[in-house]
């Protein structure tokens, strides 16, 4: 008897599990109909960085130059301008060349070269001891210098001032010229 009830629960099962197996799936349908209608306006812009003028770089890590590098730029939203160049420090180059001489032997020439700084000539002249003039030294010296007051540095500095303040005055208005055409 527990062999029947083991074996009908075994067929039992088997036809549940076919009833199960075989049952339909369930289908559903749909059908939609749809139209999309689309307006509208495309507008691009196009970003790119600004033009650039970039000034050169000059280098002027040798400290035996006596040079000083200048450079700039100017750059509107059509046309760009770059420039640089060098100006001499004739300062350092006369410190220079002084104690070149001076290291020759050649002293009194080593103070001439000096002696072509007003600073230094009226310098020299307060201490009582006059700038070399034409191989002449001290009281002699003196004389000369006093006989020609023309050739005193500070007379000749004062002409060239003149002159670089003329050649400055023509780049000044050169260059506003230029910039003026640039921003037109």
């Amino acid at each position: 008897m527990r062999n029947i009830r083991i074996i009908s629960v075994i067929v039992l099962s088997l036809f549940g599990f076919n009833n199960a197996l075989a049952a339909d799936p369930i289908v559903t349908q749909s059908t939609s109909n749809s139209t999309v209608t689309t307006n509208g306006t495309n507008k691009t812009t196009v970003k790119s960085p600004p033009p650039s003028a970039i000034s050169p770089s000059i280098n002027s890590s040798n400290s035996d130059l006596c040079t000083v590098g200048i450079s700039g730029a100017v750059q509107t939203q059509i046309l760009g301008i770059s420039g640089g160049k060098t100006v001499r420090d004739l300062n350092c180059e006369r410190l220079k060349l002084s104690k070149t001489i001076y290291d020759m032997g050649m002293k009194v020439a080593a103070v001439s070269i000096m002696c072509q700084d007003e600073r230094v000539f009226n310098a020299m002249e307060m201490a009582g001891t006059p700038c070399p003039y034409f191989g002449k030294i001290g009281t002699e010296a003196q004389a000369s210098w006093e006989a020609k007051p023309e050739l005193r540095p500070e007379n000749i500095v004062e002409e060239k001032r003149q002159n670089d303040n003329r050649r400055t005055v023509e780049k000044a208005l050169g260059w506003s010229a230029l910039l003026y055409l640039l921003l037109l």
